[in-house]
């Protein structure tokens, strides 16, 4: 049988991609991440399905839960919050199946970042203005970064950036930032978008932490900094859809 990782969204039921829902009502073991998605994204899963919160769970505990199902003849799915493809310990996870001879496949989700950007109506790459978006996270009491990957070496580029598992930080990134960005650059913490409790805090470098602060949120957010993100913002035009574009050349 096979572990199905399975991107579970930014956390509503309704987020997940039709093949996630088909797999969950097919899957007799379903490992979940707890403190970061909504119980109704459960209700997908069949009644006699076996549920494990994997929150208080070490990745060598969460393996052998899923080598244990496979070899009682179980289909399982790993829930994974947002996309696996960030953050997910989807590497770790994976080595420890290919040890243990389970396989393994793949179903991507909509990342945080994604659900964020569209609960603040706006697009993070904008002509002239950004057209690289950063994925990154920051330092603390977590994984170590590599030493190539600097806040500040993607300060330099001003590209909209995305800090993840960063929230209880924020002070002291914007104050890393604002000599690149400036002190007036758009700033906006999201915190569990798309959730019933989902919270959204906006302001600028100068003031966000304070906002942030007062807000009291201190989990599960993701921080989004740059120029795109101003309100009424003036923009170039898209070559792709500029009327003045020579289209001469294109079928249909």
């Amino acid at each position: 049988m096979t572990v199905h990782f399975i991107g579970a969204g930014p956390g509503a039921a309704d987020l997940l991609t039709v093949r996630a829902v088909e797999l969950l009502r097919r899957c007799q073991v379903c490992l979940y991440p707890g403190s970061y998605l909504d119980p109704e994204v459960l209700a997908h899963c069949a009644p006699a399905t076996e549920l494990i919160d994997t929150q208080r769970l070490d990745l060598d505990e969460i393996t052998a839960h899923m080598v244990r199902a496979t070899a009682s003849g179980h289909a399982v799915g790993r829930l994974c919050s947002g996309d696996p493809s960030l953050y997910s310990a989807l590497t770790e996870q994976t080595r420890r199946l290919d040890a243990a001879g389970v396989p393994w496949d793949i179903t991507p989700g909509v990342p945080a970042y994604a659900a964020a950007a569209a609960l603040l109506g706006t697009e993070l790459t904008v002509p002239e203005v950004a057209q690289s978006v950063v994925l990154t996270r920051t330092r603390a009491r977590s994984t170590a970064m590599p030493e190539t990957e600097a806040l500040a070496g993607f300060a330099r580029t001003r590209a909209t950036l995305v800090l993840h598992l960063a929230i209880t930080r924020l002070r002291q990134l914007a104050l890393e930032l604002v000599a690149d960005y400036g002190p007036d650059c758009p700033a906006a913490v999201v915190y569990r978008a798309s959730q019933p409790d989902q919270i959204v805090v906006r302001g600028t470098l100068a003031d966000i932490a304070d906002r942030v602060e007062a807000a009291g949120l201190s989990r599960a957010a993701v921080i989004l900094v740059g120029r795109a993100l101003e309100t009424g913002i003036d923009c170039g035009q898209s070559h792709l859809y500029d009327p003045l574009r020579d289209r001469s050349h294109l079928g249909g």
